[in-house]
C-alpha cells in the first residue's frame, strides 16, 4: 500500500472550511475589478462599489464547488507528456521565476538571460518527474512584452505544460494566437488544455484588477487556473497556522467562487504558497517547516473539496549550492509527497525561488524520485510473497543468485539514485572525492549537448516570432 501523511483530522477539515465561509461571509474580499463586482452581485454576493469589497454568502461557495472539474488533463505540446489530475503520483513544475542564476561555467550570481532561460528548459524537460514548466524571468524582453515572449518562447525549446501569468487582458489574444498556431484551431486550444494560469491573491483578502481581468477573457478558452493564495503567517497573514491557513482557504475559495460563477465548468486547481514569517527581518521565508506545514494542509483542503492541486515546496532560503538547500528541500518536499499532492512547484530554486541553477534542477529531481519511492510504499500483493525463495534457501543461505532477487535488482521495487555515491569508500576516493554538485554539473553539461528533443517545426517557430515581434510593437 501507499504510505501516507495526514496533516488536518476531518474534523480540522471541516472547521477550516467554516471558518473560511465566515471570513468570506462577513469580511469578504476586495475586487479591484469592476467585471468582477458585477459578476459577483449578479450571483448573489453583497457588493460595496465604493470599498470594492463583495461579501460571499455559502451558497454561492457551494455552487462553485459543484461545478469546478473533479478531474481533467494538463496537455503538453507534445501528448506523451500530458499530465492528469488528479495524479496517483506527484509531478513537480519548474518554478523559473527566480530573476537571478549561478552562472554554469563561472559560478559567478548574475542576472537570468535568455540562453539561462533555454538551457533551464532543456535540462528540465530530461528529468524524471517535470510536467510543468514555469517561464524564466528574461531581463533581454522588452518589459511590455515579457508575458508573451516568455510563454510562447518556453514552447520553443519545451515540451511540456506550460503555466504562467497574464499581468493584463491585452496579453491573451497574442497568446492565444500563439497557441492556435502550436495547435492548430481553437477548439484544439479548448480541448488539449497545454497552457495553465496561476492567480497569486494579494494576501490579505485582495484580487489584483488587471490580472484579474485578463483571467476572465482567458477562461472563454477553457485554460486551467491554478488558485495560489500566499498569505505569510505573521505578516500578510494571521501569526498562527491554523488561522493563516483559513484565511488562505478563503482566498481561494474567493477566487473560486469568481471564475466559476463567470464561466462555470472553468478547470480550477486548488493550490498554495503560504510563508512563514522570519520574525528577525520581517522576510518570507518558505524554506521553513511552517511553510510546509501550511501547503499540506491546504492540499488537504483541495482533496476535502475534491479539486486537483498544486503546492508549493522543494523550496530553499539557501543562498549556495550545499546541506541547506538539501536538507530544506527535501523537508518542505516529502510531506508534500506523502499527502498526495498532484504538482509540487519549486524544483531549481534558491534564495527563496530569487534564483534558478542548472545544477539544482537534477538535485531536485533526485530529491523528488527518493520521495515518490517512499509515498509508493509497500507491496504487499501475492506477486511479492517469496516464502518459496525463504524456503528454497534455508538457513544460513543467501539470494543473491535467485531469480526474484535479479528481476527486483531491475524493478521499481529498489530505487537506484543517480547522484547519490553508494560505492565503497576507496572507489568515491579514486574518483576525485565527488559530492551531488559535481554529478549534477556531469549530467548538466550532457544534456546541453545533445541536441533537442521534439522540436517544433519551423513555420511554427516562424509564426509565433512573428507574434512576439508584434507583441514587441503593440503592446507599448
Amino acid at each position: 500500500m501507499q504510505t501516507a501523511s495526514q496533516f488536518l483530522s476531518p474534523e480540522e477539515q471541516n472547521i477550516i472550511h467554516d471558518d473560511s465561509l465566515k471570513i468570506l461571509q462577513e469580511i469578504g474580499a476586495l475586487y479591484h475589478s469592476d467585471r468582477a463586482l458585477d459578476i459577483l452581485a449578479k450571483n448573489g454576493a453583497d457588493v460595496d462599489r465604493d470599498s470594492k469589497i463583495a461579501k460571499i454568502p455559502e451558497d454561492m461557495v457551494a455552487q462553485a464547488l459543484k461545478t469546478a472539474p473533479k478531474s481533467f488533463v494538463l496537455g503538453a505540446r507534445v501528448p506523451e507528456n500530458d499530465f492528469a489530475l488528479p495524479s496517483t503520483y506527484s509531478g513537480y513544475v519548474l518554478d523559473n521565476g527566480g530573476i537571478f542564476t549561478r552562472d554554469f561555467k563561472t559560478g559567478e550570481r548574475r542576472n537570468a538571460n535568455f540562453q539561462d532561460h533555454v538551457d533551464f528548459l532543456k535540462v528540465f524537460d530530461e528529468m524524471k518527474l517535470a510536467k510543468v514548466v514555469w517561464g524564466t524571468t528574461v531581463h533581454e524582453f522588452p518589459n511590455h512584452s515579457s508575458g508573451v515572449r516568455t510563454d510562447l518562447t518556453s514552447y520553443i525549446y519545451s515540451s511540456l505544460h506550460i503555466q504562467d501569468e497574464l499581468g493584463g487582458p491585452e496579453e491573451v489574444p497574442y497568446l492565444i494566437e500563439g497557441l492556435e498556431s502550436i495547435l492548430g484551431s481553437a477548439d484544439a486550444v479548448k480541448e488539449r488544455k497545454i497552457y495553465s494560469v496561476v492567480y497569486c491573491t494579494l494576501a490579505p483578502l485582495v484580487h489584483e484588477g488587471h490580472m484579474c481581468d485578463a483571467y476572465l477573457d482567458l477562461i472563454q478558452y477553457h485554460q486551467p487556473i491554478c488558485l495560489f493564495p500566499m498569505a505569510c503567517a505573521g505578516s500578510t497573514g494571521p501569526a498562527s497556522l491554523y488561522s493563516n491557513i483559513a484565511q488562505g482557504n478563503a482566498e481561494a475559495l474567493s477566487s473560486l467562487v469568481l471564475f466559476q460563477m463567470a464561466e462555470p465548468g472553468c478547470p480550477i486547481i486548488f493550490g498554495d504558497a503560504s510563508g512563514s514569517t522570519d520574525f528577525a527581518s520581517g522576510n518570507f521565508l518558505e524554506g521553513s517547516p511552517e511553510m510546509v506545514l501550511q501547503s499540506a494542509a491546504r492540499g488537504e483542503m483541495a482533496r476535502f473539496y475534491g479539486l486537483p492541486n498544486e503546492q508549493a515546496g522543494c523550496l530553499t532560503e539557501a543562498k549556495e549550492h550545499g546541506p541547506q538547500a538539501i536538507l530544506e528541500k527535501m523537508v518542505t518536499t516529502l510531506p508534500l509527497a506523502m499527502s498526495g499532492a498532484d504538482l509540487i512547484q519549486g524544483p531549481g530554486a534558491l534564495e527563496t525561488s530569487n534564483m534558478m541553477t542548472l545544477e539544482q534542477i537534477v538535485v531536485d529531481d533526485e530529491i523528488a524520485c527518493f520521495c515518490k519511492r517512499i509515498r509508493d510504499g509497500i507491496d504487499m500483493s501475492a506477486a511479492k510473497n517469496y516464502y518459496e525463495d525463504i524456503k528454497e534457501v534455508k538457513p544460513g543461505g543467501h539470494f543473491l543468485m535467485q531469480p526474484n532477487t535479479l528481476n527486483a535488482c531491475r524493478s521499481s521495487e529498489f530505487m537506484m539514485p543517480t547522484l547519490c555515491d553508494r560505492g565503497a569508500f576507496e572507489q568515491w576516493a579514486d574518483l576525485g572525492r565527488p559530492d551531488m554538485y559535481e554529478r549534477a554539473k556531469e549530467r548538466v553539461e550532457e544534456i546541453l549537448a545533445s541536441p533537442q528533443k521534439n522540436p517544433l517545426p519551423d513555420d511554427v517557430i516562424g509564426k509565433l516570432e512573428d507574434i512576439m515581434r508584434r507583441a514587441d510593437e503593440e503592446l507599448k
